[in-house]
């Protein structure tokens, strides 16, 4: 079909549409491109948070640490399952139990939630680290994903990174945070089902099929390596979203080989070096890892993989916001995919700071 004019595509992890209208953005980057300032952070702030030897929550101090840092988080999401009452879980429980439980039903939960120092230095992004630098991060997910996951009670471990302002982070010490939930959450219950149906239906993987396809068509994709490929998804919503997909049939970071765990470092290097390159900033995001649920269950047909959600659009200041028809009826974008990885293809994977 004719992708130069309105159509619709399906995203077959989460079986919804999104509507792409590219006649309205035929040539996306005339006219300014504006920049911003770099922001020339220190290597270290006596006043952040995050950084060693501060003081945070309570009166506790962070420990001199030299490489990734890993804490509950003072003011968390979630409480684990013995901080909180019974009065509240019963509160809770009977409110459910109403005559119109189907209308206003609510239930108990329970996790935690931890924040992931990605080095000392306060001014150290991903694309900045060196490779032995971001595996010792995807090293310390690992094991926090199995520390976490092995924990009662525990059926999903949600590793993300919000990045930049834009994006709600509260701190601008590089660093991530872990969520572990005593349900599998809204999105990779979506994508869970999605992939069972499909193996049901296919008789093979849906992520394994998307990754062998993309990758032999390659309008898509980014960048890759011997065992990811980083492609802008025929089904993306956010202007430059990328999807990081695993070669090998793997749930999990757990399951990863050293050699993996290399590759993973290696291509995170080098997607959000292309981000920060692609307008000349400290590029924002929101990314997550979806990977195997710890509830006990075997979820053979779960594909370990990784979404980068970045809302900007034009420029450094021009972002893409979800109003009006997008929260009403469905998502839409202008910039074709295939245009937005050519468009990443485009920049150096050597970050433009140096």
């Amino acid at each position: 079909m004719n992708f130069d004019t309105p159509h619709r595509r399906f995203n077959p992890l989460t079986r919804e549409w999104v509507l792409v209208s590219p006649h309205r953005a035929k040539r996306p980057w005339q006219g300014q491109v504006e920049k911003t300032p770099p922001e020339n952070l220190p290597h270290y702030d006596p006043t952040c948070y995050l950084c060693p030897g501060n003081e945070r929550a309570g009166g506790v101090f962070n420990p001199p640490y030299t490489g990734t840092f890993v804490f509950d988080n003072d003011f968390p999401a979630l409480l684990s399952s013995n901080q909180q009452s019974a009065t509240v879980q019963n509160t809770v429980v009977s409110g459910r139990r109403s005559t119109v439980a189907d209308l206003f039903s609510a239930e108990p939960v329970s996790g935690n939630c931890r924040v992931v120092c990605f080095s000392p230095r306060h001014d150290l992004t991903l694309p900045q680290m060196d490779q032995a630098g971001v595996e010792a991060v995807v090293r310390t997910w690992t094991e926090q994903t199995v520390d976490l996951g092995n924990r009662e009670g525990i059926n999903y471990v949600q590793v993300f990174e919000n990045k930049g302002a834009v994006m709600g982070c509260s701190n601008p010490h590089p660093h991530s945070q872990i969520w572990a939930t005593s349900y599998i959450p809204n999105e990779p219950a979506k994508e869970l089902a999605a992939q069972s149906d499909y193996l049901r239906e296919h008789g093979s993987c849906l992520l394994c099929d998307t990754v062998q396809a993309e990758r032999q068509n390659g309008e898509r994709v980014v960048c890759a390596n011997d065992h990811f490929t980083a492609v802008v998804p025929f089904w993306a919503v956010w202007p430059f979203e990328l999807l990081v997909i695993a070669h090998r049939h793997v749930g999990a970071l757990p399951n990863l080989s050293d050699a993996e765990i290399a590759g993973l470092a290696d291509i995170l290097r080098r997607v959000t070096a292309r981000y920060d390159n692609l307008f000349e900033i400290s590029f924002p995001y929101s990314m997550g890892f979806h990977q195997t649920p710890t509830d006990g269950a075997p979820h053979e047909d779960c594909h370990l993989h990784l979404h980068f959600y970045p809302p900007l659009l034009r420029s450094a200041t021009v972002r893409k916001f979800m109003v009006g028809f997008e929260m009403l009826a469905m998502p839409q974008r202008d910039l074709t995919p295939e245009t937005a990885a050519e468009r990443l293809r485009g920049v150096s994977e050597v970050h433009y700071r140096g």
